[in-house]
């Protein structure tokens, strides 16, 4: 999002101002300066900086940040418990902060901004709030650092024991428990927390689209209906180091080709079955120029409209790719298909001005809930590259105030008390 004028700010109203006012405070954090997009990984320096800004725009708006036992961030305005205690359930909106590796500015941010934005202009319509109002920042959202997507979401609601989550490791070796040691938290502290998640009756994230559905449809705000059932293998993948010089071709046992294959047949296959999928990620030991490797790891990432046809291609890759039978594909993490709570989603369209209703590929926070039974919809703000996981990733400033202004009315009508 460009920096608007002060023209445009003064006609926006104060929420659109404190949108961009906390935006511009974000930038900064965690971008790199060769690629411009944003290495903000869970449990590291720069997320540490993420969790006390939004703690301070919470102290900003008179809102206490209560942690759950998976270190979720959650702000809620109204007494949750109280109106627990009398059958009443909030009403939670937000997003995650963290990004893939030089990932975009708004794959997620957006949605804890506007988010808080949000009961900015609640609060300036003059709005009580009878069914409390939440706001969260969900931890470990990308799974960049420890390869698994939503662990935060994941872990509160016992979709991952906490002895997975805390055994998974980073590139360098580091598992989860050590970095959450490193960050002064307590590892055995982590776990499920049914109390957390059952202050929520309704989960709306709003979220950039991924694609270019409503760059086509030439509209700036779309209503989530579904997302594609998705998973990731790691493909372990040995060889014999030799020599990159002295070893014959016919005497080399090279992991490398091995990996080449799975990459090709991936896309052969993806293609066959009407998926997607790719091998983004890899790691190659010991890793010299000049040196055969020995084992190479790669990882792979499928997704599709039907279970099954993503489950055939990570079959081809296995069978036609010529790992087998030195190897197997290790699922790391599968999510089936999730579809949003149908007339959730069909009363916000109309809501919304006849809003689009768009699918997604993409994985979410928002489904790791809908999954565990908490009633959640999604919006999605207009992105016209198209493109999303690089710096390129945008969204004009208008649509941005658009999304602000269609998650209001959202929550206004999600909130509003009953009879009322």
């Amino acid at each position: 999002m460009s920096t608007p004028t002060a023209s445009q700010t003064a006609a926006h109203g104060p929420a659109h101002a404190e949108l961009d006012r906390m935006w511009g405070e974000l930038a900064p954090v965690g971008r790199d300066g060769g690629s411009g997009g944003y290495r903000r990984f869970a449990w590291t320096r720069e997320d540490a900086t993420l969790r006390e800004w939004f703690a301070g725009e919470c102290a900003r708006r008179g809102l206490d940040v209560v942690e759950d036992r998976a270190g979720n961030q959650w702000a809620w305005w109204g007494d949750v418990d109280a109106a627990r205690a009398r059958g009443v359930q909030g009403v939670a909106i937000g997003s995650h902060l963290d990004s893939v590796p030089d990932g975009g500015a708004y794959d997620g941010p957006l949605g804890v901004v506007t988010a808080l934005a949000t009961v900015d202009a609640l609060r300036a319509a003059g709005h009580e709030p009878t069914v409390p109002i939440g706001v969260v920042n969900f931890v470990d959202e990308e799974g960049a650092r420890f390869g698994v997507a939503c662990i935060g979401s994941r872990v509160v609601t016992g979709a991952m024991t906490p002895e997975r989550a805390l055994g998974l490791r980073d590139n360098d070796g580091v598992t989860l428990a050590e970095a959450l040691r490193d960050a002064g938290r307590d590892p055995d502290a982590i776990g499920r927390d049914d109390e957390a998640f059952s202050r929520v009756g309704t989960f709306v994230e709003l979220h950039v689209e991924q694609g270019r559905g409503l760059a086509d449809l030439d509209r700036p705000v779309a209503v989530g209906t579904a997302i594609w059932p998705h998973g990731r293998w790691r493909l372990d993948l040995a060889g014999q180091a030799n020599h990159a010089g002295t070893t014959r071709l016919e005497d080399r046992d090279d992991p490398m080709l091995r990996l080449a294959s799975a990459i090709l047949t991936a896309r052969t296959a993806a293609t066959a079955h009407g998926c997607v999928a790719t091998i983004g990620k890899t790691r190659v030991v010991p890793g010299g120029v000049n040196a055969i490797p020995s084992a190479v790891t790669a990882w792979l990432d499928a997704r599709g409209p039907v279970a099954a046809d993503v489950r055939e291609v990570v079959e081809a890759v296995a069978r036609d790719s010529g790992i087998r039978p030195a190897a197997e594909p290790v699922c790391e993490s599968w999510t089936p298909e999730t579809t949003f709570d149908a007339d959730l989603a069909a009363r916000l369209s109309t809501l919304l001005d006849d809003a689009p209703l768009l699918g997604t590929g993409a994985g979410h926070d928002a489904g790791i809930l809908t999954n565990a039974g908490v009633p959640t919809a999604m919006l999605f703000v207009r992105n016209p590259t198209g493109v999303s996981h690089a710096p390129d990733e945008h969204a004009e400033v208008a649509d941005c105030h658009a999304g602000l202004d269609a998650l209001t009315a959202v929550v206004t009508d999600l909130a509003a008390p009953a009879g009322g």
